[in-house]
Order: structure tokens, then C-alpha cells, then sequence
């Protein structure tokens, strides 16, 4: 008989936790394996990359409480109140107020989600797939009946908004705590040791084959550039670090090195990036390419690799960009050390563009050369 696992995630956007669950489920035979996909919302780039074997369902109420988990409660209030909405008004700033209080968000989840049916299928694994987000961990224990239920923590919890507290009331509920990377692991057990037992690493999954494969599906880079290409490939936000490239290619640049930096990904970060690349004025050298589903073309076809991350929980981009053999530069965060062995498999330096700018001029210089020689050997 199949088990039955149903995986939550918020949607299905371009990035690393949602690509890492892709491949995840490739990995499980549909022989063995019934697998529902919930998410919160029907969007995201990889949606059509979703096996047709896979059930995907969604969360009946999230679009009527979406502006409630995301938008300041404060603003929400105000809103509801200028609508006319008094009574309702008063009743959110209580339960707040009240979950607040008792420092314990439950209270507000479970007010917001009492229109919600809970699911009714049962299965035998229910995983909070896009951890750690307190209302998924929630929705997991409360609205999925499961044999078993998982927690899976993608992100470094000591660089992210992690309420302790809460976490520790609500993850003694699940049976399992998965972590992507050893470092992350000993991160968990450090700020959760009552839990220690329950806490495991389960790495993110890839398949070199497969990116092989895909980035022969693409036609990659098409601006006919002939000097040296950097690339980054994730989500624009601050935690990506995508600010800290746009001053190291000036300084390249200063330096007469022939570079374009090319980013694939977007986000929330956009318009502030496109405003700084126009304050170093490199609009013609630091290309925002936006989201590819397919971004392993770039990858076999850029010079050098760079991830410029203030943190991390796994970043399963640089186990896809080692597929290729390429020169990797990162900066040093939760993980890379399981990916990166500084001096041999690429460099991982502080976060700051004075180390970042050394790293890539030391391959600059071997790419010159490289360069040079080919450029001889073509002439010959």
C-alpha cells in the first residue's frame, strides 16, 4: 500500500525550498508514494513544474486572511475600522492583544483560521515543508490529521525573525525536526536542547544528472558578451546579499577588468537594486535577469560563481553550480562549509566587498590569462 504524505508550502515561487521539494519528490516512486502538495496560495514559477502525479490542493481561507499574517496588525485594524467594520475591528486587536500577551501566536492563528475545514484526508506524513514559518507549523498541527508530522527548517533560525518561545511549545508537538545542513543542526539544538532528540539533518536534494541534462534545454546567456561573466542565482532580498556584487563589479570595473554580473531571481529587493546599479552606474554590466525556472545554462556557460548570502540554511545553488567545475566564490554562512572546501573547491570569504572583490580578482587574473591564451591559439 502507498504511504500518504502531504508536503505544505506557501507556494510554489522560484527558489531554493520549493526547487529543493521538486526534487525531493522525483526522488520518491510513485509505486510507494501518494503525495499531495498544500499550498497557501496558487502561485509561483515552478507550478507547472509540479509532477501530474502529485495532488495539489490549496487552503480554502488563506486569500480572505492573507493581508491579516502579512500586513501590520495595527494597519489592518485601521483598515477594517475606516470599512465600517467596527466589530470586527475590535475583535482582532483582542485576540492580538491577547496572543501578545500570552506570547503565543496560536491564539491568533486559531481565531483567524476558524473558517477553515480541516483536511480531510488522512495520511500517513504531513510535512511543514517551509520551515520555519510558525503558520504552516500551525496549520500542519492543527488542520492535517497524520500519522506522523514533520517539521523541516530551511534557514539559519539565528539570522531570522525566530520566536523561541513559541517554537518550543509548538515543535514538541512533531515527531521529527529535519534540518538541511549539519551546522544549521547544531544551530537548532543550541537554541532548542529540549528538543535535541527530535532534531536530525536531512540535506536538500539534487540530482547532478538532471542539471547536466537541463542546461543543454536552454539557449543561456544571448548578449554575444565576450569578456569575463559573473553569476548569482537567487531570490533579490537582503539576505541574498545582491547588494554587496553591485559595488564589487564597480571596483572591477575601475580596475579595467572586461565583466558583466548577471543575477537570476527576483523579489522584493528589485527597485532598490535597480536604484543602486544606476548609482554606480552599471546599467549595461549588472543584469538583472529575473526568474528562470531553468537557470543551469548559465551556470555551465558564466566564467566564475559567486554567492554573496548574509545567511542561509542549506543554498542547494552552489551544490547545482559544482555540477559544472566552475570557480566559486561565497561569502561564509550556515552551511557553506558542507558544500566548499576554502583554498581547494572554491573561497569563502567575509561579508564585506573589500574580501569578496580580492577573491574574484584572484580568478579575474587566471580567467586573463586563460583568455590571452585562447585568444593566441585562435589567431595561430
Amino acid at each position: 500500500m502507498k504511504k500518504k504524505v502531504v508536503f505544505m508550502v506557501i507556494n510554489m515561487n522560484v527558489g531554493g525550498t520549493e526547487k529543493a521539494l521538486l526534487n525531493m519528490i522525483a526522488e520518491m516512486p510513485e509505486t510507494k508514494f501518494d503525495i499531495t502538495v498544500l499550498m497557501l496560495e496558487e502561485y509561483g514559477g515552478f507550478l507547472h513544474e509540479v509532477p501530474s502525479r502529485v495532488n495539489v490542493v490549496f487552503a480554502q481561507e488563506y486569500p480572505k486572511i492573507k493581508d491579516l499574517l502579512n500586513k501590520p496588525t495595527k494597519t489592518m485594524i485601521i483598515k477594517l475600522f475606516k470599512e465600517g467594520k467596527a466589530v470586527k475591528a475590535m475583535k482582532i486587536f483582542l485576540v492580538y492583544f491577547l496572543s501578545k500577551m500570552a506570547n503565543n501566536r496560536s491564539i491568533f492563528f486559531k481565531y483567524i483560521l476558524k473558517k477553515e475545514p480541516p483536511i480531510n484526508d488522512h495520511y500517513d506524513i504531513a510535512v511543514a515543508y517551509a520551515g520555519p514559518m510558525d503558520f504552516i507549523s500551525y496549520f500542519v498541527i492543527n488542520k492535517i490529521k497524520a500519522r506522523k508530522k514533520i517539521q523541516w527548517i530551511h534557514f539559519d533560525i539565528t539570522k531570522i525573525g525566530f520566536n523561541k518561545a513559541y517554537a518550543k511549545r509548538l515543535y514538541q508537538k512533531f515527531d521529527n525536526i529535519y534540518v538541511v545542513s549539519k551546522e544549521g543542526k547544531a544551530k537548532c539544538v543550541q537554541v532548542l536542547p529540549e528538543l535535541s532528540g527530535k532534531i536530525d539533518v536531512f540535506s536538500n536534494r539534487y540530482s547532478p544528472d538532471l542539471v547536466v541534462r537541463r542546461a543543454e534545454e536552454g539557449p543561456g546567456f544571448v548578449d554575444n558578451f565576450k569578456g569575463i561573466r559573473i553569476l548569482t542565482v537567487g531570490r533579490l532580498s537582503k539576505e541574498k546579499g545582491q547588494d554587496l556584487a553591485i559595488p564589487v563589479l564597480a571596483m572591477l570595473k575601475e580596475q579595467g577588468y572586461d565583466v558583466r554580473w548577471y543575477c537570476i531571481g527576483d523579489g522584493n529587493a528589485r527597485e532598490e537594486y535597480e536604484q543602486l546599479i544606476k548609482e554606480y552606474g552599471l546599467e549595461n554590466d549588472f543584469l538583472l535577469l529575473g526568474a528562470k525556472t531553468n537557470p543551469y545554462p548559465f551556470m555551465k556557460q558564466c566564467n566564475i560563481y559567486v554567492q554573496p548570502s548574509r545567511h542561509e540554511g542549506y543554498c542547494i545553488t552552489l551544490s547545482e553550480v559544482k555540477c559544472f567545475h566552475k570557480p566559486i566564490v561565497s561569502t561564509e554562512f550556515t552551511g557553506v562549509y558542507e558544500h566548499i572546501t576554502h583554498g581547494e573547491t572554491g573561497l569563502v570569504v567575509n561579508f564585506n566587498k573589500e574580501d569578496m572583490y580580492d577573491a574574484i580578482k584572484r580568478f579575474m587574473q587566471d580567467l586573463h590569462i586563460d583568455l590571452i591564451a585562447e585568444t593566441v591559439g585562435d589567431r595561430k
